[in-house]
């Protein structure tokens, strides 16, 4: 059975809620991640594998310290809402992650946000 998207009006234009499931896709129809690691810190990226807690992540972006979202859930459905305030250092092509404890699919939005934000250098 098929149910119907649900839809609101605001100021008389319908938005209407997407899925969970149409997150950001680019490089060959690869997922947009996020991914919190046991001992490496958080991730973002493009999902290029996963073997148990094994992740290869491509473009990927250290999240070193973000701020204009409460939880990596927030950041990875809205993203940043204060990027000033974001520690994104330099992408990395390609990184395996060995002990993957959460992979998180970002909205589009979110990818965009997280993507955006200017490279924290030091």
């Amino acid at each position: 059975m098929e149910t119907k998207p649900k839809e609101v009006v605001v100021d008389g234009i319908t938005y209407v809620q997407k899925g969970l499931w149409e997150t950001a896709k680019s490089l060959d129809g690869l997922t947009f991640v996020i991914v919190r690691t046991y001992s490496a810190g958080v991730h973002a990226g493009y999902l290029k594998e996963r073997n148990g807690k094994e992740v290869t992540l491509i473009n990927s972006i250290r999240i070193w310290k973000w701020a204009g979202a409460a939880t990596l859930s927030q950041l990875a459905m809205e993203g940043t809402k204060d990027p000033e305030n974001c520690k994104f250092p330099q992408a990395v092509s390609s990184i395996t992650l060995t002990e993957a404890i959460e992979i998180i699919p970002c909205t589009e939005a979110a990818r965009q946000s997280i993507e955006g934000v200017e490279q924290w250098r030091e």
